[in-house]
C-alpha cells in the first residue's frame, strides 16, 4: 500500500508540474518566445510514463521499502522544487526561448548548468531503488541520460545563440560570427 501512495504522489507531483509548465509556456510564446526541440519531447514525456508504470509493474512481493533511496529521491524533491523557484516564470518542461529574457544565474544555476537534468537522472535512478528494483533504475537511468544527451546538445545551441551577443561587439552580425573551437584556433591568425 505504501508503495502505491509514494508512486501516486509523484505521478501527482508530476501532474501539478505539467499544469505549471504548460502556464509558463504559454505566457512565455504570448510574449515572443519561441520553442526549441519539439522533436523530443514527446519521447520525454513517454519516457517519464513508462518509468512510472515500470515501478508499479515492477513491484516485487514482500516489497521492502528502502530507507536511503527514499531520503535521496526526497532531498531531490526538495532540489527540485528549488530549481523551479530560481526559474519562476520561465521554468517550462520544453524549451523555449525568449530572446530580451534574462538568463538566470540564481539558485543552483549558480553552481550547475542544468541542474534540473541532474535531479531527474537521480530520480530515475533512486525512486526505483526505494523498492529494489535495480533493472528498472539502469534501465531507465540510460534510455534518459541518452535522451537528456540529445535535449541539452538542443539546449546548449540555443544558450549559444543567447550569449553571442554578448560576446561579440554589436557591429557583427550573428551570420558572420567567426569560427569557435580548436579549429578556429589552428588557422586564420584571429
Amino acid at each position: 500500500m505504501v508503495a502505491y501512495l509514494i508512486i501516486a504522489a509523484v505521478a501527482l507531483q508530476r501532474l501539478i508540474e505539467v499544469g505549471y509548465a504548460r502556464r509558463n509556456t504559454r505566457a512565455l510564446l504570448r510574449r515572443g518566445g519561441i520553442e526549441v526541440g519539439r522533436r523530443h519531447y514527446p519521447l520525454i514525456v513517454l519516457l517519464h510514463a513508462a518509468w512510472l508504470l515500470a515501478i508499479l509493474v515492477a513491484l516485487p512481493e514482500p516489497l521492502v521499502i528502502h530507507a536511503i533511496p527514499l531520503g535521496i529521491f526526497i532531498l531531490l524533491q526538495a532540489a527540485r522544487l528549488w530549481v523551479i523557484a530560481s526559474l519562476g516564470p520561465y521554468w517550462t518542461t520544453r524549451i523555449i526561448t525568449l530572446p530580451d529574457a534574462p538568463l538566470i544565474h540564481r539558485g543552483p544555476y549558480r553552481y550547475v548548468r542544468h541542474p534540473n537534468y541532474l535531479i531527474v537522472a537521480g530520480e530515475m535512478a533512486a525512486l526505483p531503488l526505494v523498492f529494489g528494483e535495480v533493472w528498472i533504475a539502469l534501465i531507465f537511468s540510460v534510455l534518459n541520460a541518452m535522451l537528456l544527451a540529445w535535449r541539452i546538445h538542443v539546449e546548449e545551441g540555443v544558450l549559444r545563440e543567447r550569449m553571442m551577443p554578448q560576446t561579440y561587439p554589436p557591429s557583427v552580425p550573428s551570420g558572420h560570427l567567426p569560427p569557435q573551437g580548436p579549429k578556429a584556433e589552428e588557422g586564420n591568425g584571429c
